[in-house]
């Protein structure tokens, strides 16, 4: 027979495992809710829609400006301006992992790639009308005077998929994430293969150009 203070501690102690049991399936929840958020924003949509050429054409912007019509993203191997006017090495690399990952069945697609100053800044401005502020919107969008996608030096990749194969492999082609918050811009570094990608910026606000 146990005692009553053994009774109590044995009650007591179920008290604590039933809040720490409690509490555990409360963070696992929460953690599984945030997973399924995560993934239900296709790379180019949400946030990084500001990034991507998610933006009405206006007679004034179109294809030749490296627009991409929103939901509708090109092939690597397209010959699409925006594809075509990638740098010419981020352009190779791009082709060469997405034929070896096509092979394990991911496909690649391009969301963003090379823009004209024109579309740039017409996506820097409509991100500092949603985002209510210049501050907010240059985590996001940079001005087309310091665009990589400007120069032909950045690609917008999804969808997540083909993410997440990148990130497995793709430094051995030299094509890197460039910013925290951005896991589908990639560049193109040349000593990735041999010494891996560099440390990545929280966002683009900490590049110095």
């Amino acid at each position: 027979m146990h005692s009553t203070s053994a009774r109590t501690r044995d009650r007591r102690l179920a008290a604590v495992v039933a809040t720490v049991i409690t509490a555990l399936v409360a963070l696992v929840f929460a953690a599984l809710q945030a997973l399924s958020a995560v993934s239900a924003v296709t790379p180019g949509e949400g946030p990084q829609g500001a990034e991507s050429a998610d933006v009405a054409a206006d007679g004034r912007i179109d294809g030749a400006d490296g627009y991409i019509t929103s939901g509708q993203p090109l092939s690597v191997f397209d010959d699409a301006p925006a594809v075509a006017n990638l740098d010419p090495q981020l352009l190779e690399a791009l082709r060469a992992a997405a034929t070896d990952a096509a092979q394990q069945g991911v496909e690649f697609e391009v969301n963003g790639g090379w823009r004209s100053a024109e579309l740039q800044q017409k996506l820097l401005s409509d991100a500092e009308a949603k985002y209510g502020s210049a501050a907010e919107a240059a985590r996001w969008v940079a001005t087309p005077e310091a665009s990589e996608h400007v120069t032909g030096d950045a690609v917008d990749v999804g969808p997540w998929k083909a993410l997440d194969w990148l990130v497995a492999h793709g430094a051995q082609y030299g094509l890197c994430q460039i910013y925290g918050n951005e896991a589908w811009h990639y560049e193109f570094r040349a000593d990735a293969p041999s010494i891996g990608c560099p440390a990545m910026y929280r966002d683009p606000t900490e590049r110095t150009r």
